[in-house]
């Protein structure tokens, strides 16, 4: 369950852009820096360490955690935490709501002993769909009840939820579609019934706006905690962002000097 203590921002941050940490983060990837592995470690370690935190998991025993798995970049994030996390014994399990997965990130995480739930169908998977794109889209898939199910299901027995469905690669505000919005609608729901996991946020809260902090509506899991990498993102320091963000902890992925040198767009 959440715990009140995890929510809010107190220390002062500054709040950088998507294409800000996009421009820094180009000529470490250019020069084959394994950004996403370091994101990844950082992220199972705090992840490790809530599952640790009686405040968050008073029971014993290794925890649980649902993977919500994106078709992007931020997808593979979770993946690789995820694989870390099984690999140290922890009990993972990994949901797909978005039409392609990150095929390395989802081989590590079952080869590490994590499971893979129902997921949606193999439709939509030509060269041209692309991760965010695979997100929000307007149509509704025939997939979405079934997945919505599988989620509530899956969400009420873990005790820790690891939000992975868009990053910064997605449209600032967009609202999230099917499936992806009949699954958080379920995971939300948890909530009404005093029964909502902790929530974990990779980079940002999937559907805010990574600049402003705007949402287009309600369908956004409120965060415990968000995980971000290499710079704190403005929107979780402003606008409906700061409240879904929770708790804001920073990974190293080694572009901090680079975004140093630039002007954030918010200081806190």
């Amino acid at each position: 369950m959440a715990s009140p203590g995890y929510r809010g921002s107190v220390v002062p941050m500054d709040g950088y852009g998507g294409d800000q940490v996009r421009a820094a983060e180009r000529p470490h990837l250019e020069a084959g820096e394994p950004l996403m592995q370091r994101a990844a470690d950082g992220l199972a370690r705090i992840v490790g360490e809530l599952l640790d935190d009686p405040a968050v998991r008073p029971q014993d025993g290794p925890g649980s955690v649902l993977l919500l798995v994106g078709s992007g970049d931020n997808g593979g994030d979770a993946l690789f935490a995820g694989a870390r996390l099984a690999s140290d014994g922890r009990h993972v399990a990994v949901l797909r709501v978005g039409s392609r997965v990150h095929e390395a990130g989802l081989a590590a995480a079952l080869d590490a002993g994590a499971s893979l739930l129902d997921g949606p169908s193999e439709t939509g998977t030509g060269p041209g769909t692309g991760g965010a794109a695979d997100i929000l889209r307007a149509a509704v898939t025939p997939d979405a009840d079934r997945l919505a199910a599988v989620a509530g299901e899956a969400a009420a027995e873990a005790d820790l939820v690891l939000d992975g469905i868009l990053g910064i690669g997605a449209g600032g505000g967009t609202p999230l579609r099917s499936p992806a919005r009949q699954v958080v609608d379920a995971i939300r729901e948890l909530a009404r019934d005093q029964r909502a996991p902790f929530v974990v946020a990779v980079d940002v809260p999937s559907g805010i706006d990574v600049d402003t902090g705007a949402v287009a509506d309600d369908h956004v899991l409120h965060a415990d905690v968000t995980v971000t990498f290499g710079g704190v993102k403005a929107g979780l320091l402003t606008g409906p962002g700061a409240t879904l963000a929770g708790r804001i902890e920073l990974v190293d992925v080694g572009i901090g000097a680079d975004l140093a040198a630039l002007e954030p767009l918010i200081r806190t």
